[in-house]
């Protein structure tokens, strides 16, 4: 393909896109194939010689859009909400063709230096304290990451390295092995199961703190834990905070967790993947209250703030403790920029040493959207998860089982959980909407999420009557079949 072509095939490209976008509405939201249906339709292997870009293009219709889950659907309500909007994707088009591998200053200067500044803006709108941004001469910063997994990987790493030098200092008796045995790191119960997996990769203990009955964590719950593994001889050294955790859009306490780690001398990360986005409304920014005793921050703009994945924005108060994990220097990366003051090199911020020119879709969004436009998007989102909320309390059949303060609803069928899983399957099999469950503590709980930048009231109140409809039959044939044993 040379340049006159791409010129032609990119513009139909575009047109596709925009005609997927725009008339995604109409396909159904979730696939109709088994596992393993894609094989049968591709060859064997690679051809020998070159297709026409009319032979690929015709089968993304056949082979591709069949096995889709339509994630940009108004009728998709799963998960959380997974951005896009067209100036994004155009940054993204223009990040594919700079192309450019962004690991140091010297590797693009412009890349870098723009990150740089996109997260001072993004830092700002979600009002950080001042020592997170990078400024002209701040100890702090911040960066993009894949996604939240990372950031919390992240941030243990650096967590871990530190405590370790510091015990090394104070006991150097101590091996670095002996040390790692001892360590722990905390997260709620309710915290995403990358935490975990953090904790996994970083070879260290983690305990879940209990949360209490709006499924938060609270001071005195981390207390008690701390104090009796300290009591054990443990070194107590990483909690990772949730903002909006996965099941129920819960808050962890910070203005009492906060302290209590300062004191510790235990790293605090704050996961804020989801919610993070909604504290760019002022309405909304007391949720981030205690962010000031936090080491780390993050929040995913590929979630909610119409910057299509991956761009997840992490900030640290010392960009120092990051860099001091991961630095290494090899001949080959170094340029004599480096020891300026004035100039990040962002593979000490993160674990792959290749990174893509993200900041670009950020740049293009907050530019093209503006804060109010953002700010309208989140409203939106919120006030259809209300309104959502409002037709589940009019049916006693039905109760929500958790706080609604974003854009997600926990709801269920007052009854079993069996009953609830029958209805969950309905909803699915029927495929004119897409949900996915929770438990909360013992219960097994619909989560209804405001996804699509599309979404309108008229797809809310279709996504309930057929919710409705579908429990209206379910209990008819649960009550009969009950009748009959």
């Amino acid at each position: 393909m040379d340049a006159a072509e791409f010129r032609k095939r990119g513009k139909e490209m575009v047109d596709y896109v925009a005609d997927y976008l725009e008339k995604i509405e109409k396909r159904q939201v979730f696939p109709d194939v088994e596992p393993g249906y894609l094989r049968p339709l591709i060859a064997d292997c690679a051809p020998q010689d070159p297709e026409s870009f009319e032979d690929v293009f015709k089968d993304i219709e056949k082979i591709i859009m069949p096995g889709v889950t339509h994630w940009h659907s108004p009728y998709f309500f799963a998960y959380f909400p997974a951005a896009s909007s067209f100036p994004a994707l155009l940054a993204d088009m223009l990040c594919g063709g700079i192309g450019c591998v962004g690991f140091s200053w010297a590797a693009s200067p412009a890349c870098t230096e723009l990150e740089t500044v996109m997260l001072d803006w993004l830092g700002k709108m979600v009002n950080l304290p001042e020592e997170f941004l990078a400024g002209q001469d701040g100890q702090g910063g911040g960066v993009i990451q894949g996604s939240a997994s990372e950031a919390t990987l992240i941030a243990l790493l650096a967590a871990r390295t530190k405590i370790i030098r510091q015990v090394q200092s104070e006991k150097p008796e101590l091996t670095e092995t002996e040390i790692m045995g001892r360590l722990v790191a905390y997260a709620s119960d309710q915290a995403h199961s990358s935490v975990e997996r953090a904790a996994l990769i970083g070879a260290v203990k983690i305990k879940n703190v209990p949360s209490d009955d709006t499924f938060s964590v609270c001071g005195s719950a981390l207390k008690k834990v701390l104090d009796e593994d300290k009591a054990a001889g443990l070194i107590p050294f990483f909690f990772c905070a949730t903002l909006g955790t996965t099941p129920c859009c819960s808050f962890d306490k910070l203005l009492e967790l906060g302290p209590i780690c300062n004191k510790g001398n235990i790293w605090m990360h704050i996961d804020a993947a989801y919610a993070g986005s909604a504290f760019i409304c002022p309405e909304f920014r007391h949720l981030l209250n205690g962010v000031e005793f936090a080491d780390s921050f993050n929040f995913n703009p590929h979630k909610w703030l119409l910057v299509n994945f991956d761009c997840s924005a992490m900030w640290v108060k010392k960009r120092s403790d990051l860099i001091g994990a991961f630095k290494l220097e090899p001949l080959y990366l170094q340029h004599h920029h480096q020891e300026s003051g004035l100039v990040t090199d962002y593979r000490h911020w993160q674990i792959p040493l290749g990174r893509r020119f993200r900041s670009l879709k950020l740049w293009f969004v907050l530019r093209m959207y503006g804060v109010k436009g953002l700010q309208e998007h989140i409203r939106k989102h919120i006030r259809l998860s209300h309104q959502f909320e409002h037709l589940v309390l009019q049916d006693e059949r039905f109760e929500i089982c958790a706080k609604v303060v974003l854009g997600l609803v926990c709801f269920r069928l007052k009854g079993s959980n069996e009953l609830n899983e029958a209805l969950l399957k309905s909803i699915n099999d029927a495929k004119k909407i897409h949900l996915v469950p929770c438990h909360l503590r013992e219960k097994f709980v619909l989560r209804f999420a405001i996804c699509s930048r599309t979404v309108e009231s008229t797809h809310i109140k279709f996504a309930w009557q057929h919710i409705s409809q579908l429990a209206t039959d379910l209990l008819k044939t649960w009550e009969q079949n009950h009748h009959q044993q």
